[in-house]
C-alpha cells in the first residue's frame, strides 16, 4: 500500500480502510499475511513500514519508496505465494514475472500508459482489478481483468428498520463540485425535507470557492444542516436515522463507498447514473437510479415503498468484507 495514511486510516482514506479489512479477514481464513504500508501502520500479521505519511510529499519521495518496495520484493519475494499491490503498478516492476501471484488493485480511473508499457514486459500471473464494471472499463486495453467490488464490514453497521414519515435525507462525501451537494440541497427544498450534510469542507481554491459561495450561503441550520466531518461512529448513527442518501454526482463515480454505508443501515440510495452507480445500486431494491434533478424529485415520493431490510440483505450479499475477501483469494486459486 502506497505510504501517506497510516494503516487503518485514523479518519478518511478508503483504500486503506479496505486493506486493513482484507489483511483481517485473510488472518481469520488462516493465512499468513505480511503488510507493507506506511509509518504507523498497524495489521495483526507481520507489518512492515516505508517512505512518510504525508499525501503532499515530494516526487523525490515518492522515487524513494518505490525504490523501497522493489528491494523488498525482490529480497521477500519467495516469502509469499500472493502478492496484492493496493499501491504504484511501479511496485510489481521487478517481480512482474515470477511466480508468485500478482494482483494489481484500482479504485480510482486507470492510466491507460502503464498497462500498456508493463504488458509489453514478459509477465507471468498477473491479474489487474477495478472497484467496478466501469473502473474495469477504463484500463481494460491490456493483460487480464477482473472486477472485484469494494467492501465494508457489516457488522460495524447498525441496521434500522423504520425510520420517522419525516426523516431527513443525507448527502455524505466531500464538498466538492462533482459530489452534487447544491443538487441535494435543491431537491431537499423542493420536496420540503431536511437534509442532514456530512463531509469535510474542501481545501482546494477551486472546491473551496464553491463550498463559500453555493453551499455555505444555503446551510439555515433548521432545513439544511451541516453535520461536519462524520467518524465512523457519528456516521452509522446519521445514516440509520436518515429515509435516504442523495447521491447526485456530476463525474463517472469508480464505486462510490458511501451508497454501501447507508444501505448497510437499510438506508435506500438515489443517485444519478453515472460511473458505478448502476452497479452498486439494484432498482427499486437497495435504491433508485435517475438521470436528473426532476427525476429524483419524483423519486423521493418512492422511499417508502423500498424495503429497508431487503435494502441491507442484498448489499450485505455482494458488499461485506468476507465476499471480497473469498473473491480475492479465488484469483490465487
Amino acid at each position: 500500500m502506497d505510504p501517506g495514511i497510516p494503516i487503518p486510516p485514523p479518519l478518511y482514506g478508503g483504500h486503506e480502510r479496505l486493506v486493513d479489512m482484507f489483511v483481517k479477514e485473510y488472518i481469520n481464513k488462516g493465512h499468513d499475511v505480511s503488510l507493507l504500508a506506511g509509518p504507523d501502520s498497524k495489521s495483526p500479521g507481520k507489518t512492515f513500514h516505508f517512505g512518510i505519511n504525508d499525501l503532499k510529499r515530494s516526487k523525490w519521495q515518492k522515487i524513494k519508496e518505490v525504490m523501497y518496495a522493489w528491494r523488498f520484493l525482490i529480497r521477500r519475494r519467495n516469502d509469499f505465494d500472493l502478492i496484492h499491490n493496493f499501491g504504484r503498478l511501479a511496485y510489481l516492476l521487478p517481480i512482474i514475472n515470477t511466480k508468485q501471484t500478482k494482483l494489481m488493485t484500482y479504485g480510482r480511473e486507470v492510466s491507460q500508459r502503464g498497462i500498456r508499457l508493463t504488458n509489453l514486459l514478459p509477465n507471468n500471473k498477473l491479474t489487474f482489478t477495478g472497484c467496478s464494471d466501469y473502473c474495469v472499463s477504463t484500463g481494460n486495453i491490456a493483460g487480464s481483468w477482473k472486477t472485484v467490488y469494494n467492501a465494508i464490514d457489516f457488522s460495524k453497521y447498525e441496521f434500522q428498520d423504520q425510520v420517522e414519515e419525516n426523516a431527513p435525507l443525507m448527502f455524505l462525501g466531500r464538498m466538492d463540485k462533482i459530489k452534487g451537494l447544491h443538487h441535494a440541497i435543491d431537491v431537499a427544498l423542493a420536496t420540503h425535507n431536511k437534509l442532514w450534510i456530512g463531509g469535510n469542507i474542501p481545501n482546494t481554491p477551486d472546491n473551496l470557492r464553491y463550498y463559500e459561495q453555493v453551499i455555505k450561503p444555503r446551510i439555515d441550520g433548521q432545513q439544511i444542516i451541516y453535520l461536519g466531518a462524520l467518524d465512523d461512529c457519528a456516521k452509522n448513527t446519521y445514516l440509520g436515522k436518515s429515509k435516504g442518501l442523495l447521491f447526485p454526482i456530476e463525474w463517472d463515480e469508480p464505486f462510490g463507498m458511501v451508497m454501501v454505508e447507508a444501505m448497510a443501515c437499510g438506508t435506500p440510495v438515489i443517485a444519478f447514473k453515472k460511473g458505478a452507480v448502476p452497479e452498486v445500486i439494484k432498482e427499486s431494491i437497495n435504491g433508485l437510479v435517475v438521470n436528473n434533478i426532476v427525476e429524483m424529485i419524483y423519486a423521493i415520493k418512492k422511499l417508502p415503498s423500498l424495503s429497508r431490510r431487503t435494502c441491507r440483505d442484498d448489499a450485505f450479499k455482494r458488499f461485506d468484507t468476507k465476499v471480497i475477501a473469498e473473491a480475492y483469494l479465488k484469483l490465487h486459486s
